[in-house]
């Protein structure tokens, strides 16, 4: 278990003492897509889902999501967010919306988590809001792109 912070001599979990760092500005983006039926995503773009505006609910559920996941994940610490955005690309090629979340903080631990929920829980609620007329949606390739601060320093994924 070298190597891996979250378990303590016994080989059990334990949330990691980050009161030693410095706090530094830190950062994440992480990014994701559902697909679906064209229909389904002429519909959220033109605006016609029954159950409102698809894509200002999923934000606000997205900037929910990174607020809550010290809540939702046992190990994670619960952080000051001094920033949360999402932000949406609607690729007709393909018949899906890809989400991408930005999440900052000035503290002692870094903020992956936060965009990796973020992307997660607006992906959810596009899915949430849209399941009447389409099942067939898939959740996917949610991923970390980029992260910056603390003492790893930054991280940016190769393409």
């Amino acid at each position: 278990m070298d190597g891996l912070t979250h378990f303590n001599k016994e080989g059990r979990a334990k949330m990691v003492d980050v009161g030693g760092k410095n706090e530094t500005n830190r950062k994440a983006i992480a990014v994701g897509k559902i697909v679906m039926k064209k229909e389904t995503l002429d519909n959220i773009v033109n605006q016609n889902i029954t159950k409102g505006d698809v894509l200002s609910v999923a934000q606000v559920a997205g900037i929910m999501g990174a607020k809550e996941t010290s809540r939702l994940i046992p190990m994670c610490h619960n952080l000051f967010l001094t920033g949360v955005d999402i932000h949406f690309e609607v690729d007709h090629d393909s018949n899906a919306i890809i989400v991408q979340a930005e999440v900052e903080t000035f503290g002692k631990t870094g903020v992956e988590m936060e965009a990796l929920s973020a992307v997660s829980m607006t992906a959810l609620t596009i899915y949430d809001m849209c399941k009447a007329i389409d099942k067939d949606m898939v959740i996917g390739d949610i991923k970390l792109i980029e992260k910056t601060g603390g003492k790893s320093g930054t991280y940016r994924r190769k393409v």
